[in-house]
């Protein structure tokens, strides 16, 4: 199969997924926050203050008063200094999605590498989901995923290719890919498969080693 097929039966066997927010602070900040931690957790940590989540309420906090604010999700004092560089760096686009789109994607992920804290999978996320920059989103379930369809991509540069050599340059259906494959692993695909409950198991070629076959 290629990322376009997958990604067709994928959308076929679970519909189109929502989007992370239409906010795009929003979803920088959570990015961060998400980080080794569960998701449940960020969405607790921000309904408080949901309704005035900003860069500029961000930026006028001390590093203290964020650290509280973030203290539930773990990580708190590196996780609230990450915010802090990427409430900067937004603040050089003024706050606008539209003025990073004049910007070159590879410059935009360049600069989002830059900032401690911020990894591959965390750029590219900020860039799928908040700039809508088509960066295809590489994690653990994709990894897992792929593997179990008989996919042995030697590294993370080899998975990108295959997926932005396939798909359309368009952010919204990788989102839409990656929110997928997260779902997939999550209820079925998981460490230990479900793969009687498994939309997929006619392409899978672990079927026998989890002794489903």
């Amino acid at each position: 199969m290629n990322a376009n097929e997958i990604y067709n039966e994928l959308l076929n066997a679970y519909g189109k997924p929502r989007w992370w927010s239409d906010d795009a602070f929003t979803v920088m900040f959570q990015a961060v926050l998400v980080q080794n931690t569960a998701w449940s957790s960020v969405e607790k940590t921000c309904e408080p203050f949901k309704d005035k989540l900003s860069p500029k309420f961000i930026a006028s906090l001390s590093d203290e008063e964020l650290q509280k604010l973030i203290a539930p999700c773990g990580f708190y004092k590196s996780k609230a200094r990450t915010i802090k560089l990427l409430v900067k760096w937004f603040e050089k686009y003024n706050y606008s999605v539209q003025e990073t789109q004049k910007v070159p994607l590879q410059t935009l992920r360049n600069e989002l590498l830059s900032l401690k804290g911020i990894g591959a999978e965390t750029a590219d996320v900020i860039l799928v989901y908040a700039l809508y920059q088509p960066s295809f989103i590489i994690d653990a379930y994709t990894r897992r995923f792929l593997s179990r369809l008989g996919f042995d991509f030697e590294d993370d540069e080899k998975i990108r290719i295959f997926f932005e050599n396939n798909l359309p340059k368009d952010a919204r259906i990788y989102g839409y890919f990656h929110w997928l494959i997260l779902d997939h692993c999550i209820s079925v695909c998981r460490k230990t498969p479900l793969c009687g409950e498994c939309k997929m198991n006619r392409e899978c070629k672990s079927l026998i080693h989890f002794g489903s076959k």
